[in-house]
């Protein structure tokens, strides 16, 4: 992957599509925070005595809340912030928190180079628990699948658009799944968190010329709709629960109003209450 996959995008086409990829293109997400995020979590820090109370607080801050697909490491902290509610002091951890709080990248180059830079034992914990993570989603092998539709859409929607992965995955993972899975051809350029955050890669793609009201975020997360916010960019909600017919809906209905300029307003909001009730 190149160093600046920005400077290797060039626009084709007068509208962009961009895509997250877990827990919207790729059934990966329930898996991943079961199977990995949350065990090698408790494992790393040494917190299975606190197994009981982190779990449910895991999978309800990233997977079944608004703040779900919530980047890894605001996860972390924000689990470190309950347990410290619950009297439970996990060493590093305000060192941890305060580095969520105030990096421009949270990923692991980003967080490889504050510990270069001195970083303390708060920062190496979470470094060797993202590392083990990766290590755990590897492990895994193809235990991850496209969503019934996703396919199909992203094949119709590129005859039409160009069209971007914006994730908050690993890249090297987000990288091998999309081109095990044969997606990858669909997708003019692949975005993981190496690339900068949802907010940064959908403003540095927005600025390649596209006009107002020509750049749509698809995502499942209220994270996602923030990212698409930020970057002046419409947003389409993969439905949680509802992912093939929130896929279909998006080719037979959002995307021919997105080309003829009719998605903004009524219809974008009608879709956004829709989410807004699954996720709160």
């Amino acid at each position: 992957m190149s160093e600046n996959p920005f400077s290797a995008f060039t626009p084709k086409k007068e509208w962009l599509v961009c895509v997250d990829s877990d827990g919207c293109a790729m059934d990966t997400m329930d898996s991943k925070h079961h199977q990995a995020f949350c065990p090698q979590l408790i494992r790393v820090y040494g917190l299975e005595e606190y197994a009981g109370l982190i779990t449910p607080h895991w999978m309800e801050v990233n997977l079944y809340s608004r703040t779900r697909g919530v980047n890894r490491f605001k996860g972390l902290a924000a689990t470190m912030r309950m347990l410290a509610e619950h009297g439970v002091r996990v060493p590093g951890a305000d060192e941890l928190c305060a580095w969520v709080e105030k990096a421009p990248k949270l990923s692991n180059p980003a967080l490889e180079e504050a510990v270069a830079a001195g970083g303390g034992a708060g920062l190496q914990k979470a470094l060797e628990w993202s590392r083990a993570v990766n290590a755990a989603i590897a492990a895994m092998g193809d235990d991850s699948r496209p969503f019934p539709g996703c396919r199909e859409a992203l094949a119709a929607i590129h005859v039409l658009t160009d069209t971007a992965v914006v994730s908050s995955a690993n890249s090297e993972a987000l990288a091998e799944e999309w081109t095990r899975h044969g997606l990858v051809q669909h997708m003019d350029v692949v975005l993981g968190q190496d690339a900068g955050t949802k907010e940064a890669c959908l403003s540095a793609l927005s600025a390649k010329g596209y006009a107002p009201g020509h750049v749509l975020m698809v995502g499942d997360a209220l994270g996602d709709l923030a990212a698409a916010q930020h970057a002046d960019a419409l947003f389409y909600p993969i439905l949680v629960g509802k992912e093939k017919t929130s896929w279909e809906r998006l080719v037979s209905e959002a995307l021919p109003r997105f080309l003829a300029g009719t998605f903004a307003g009524a219809y974008q909001e009608q879709l956004l209450a829709e989410q807004r009730e699954i996720l709160k």
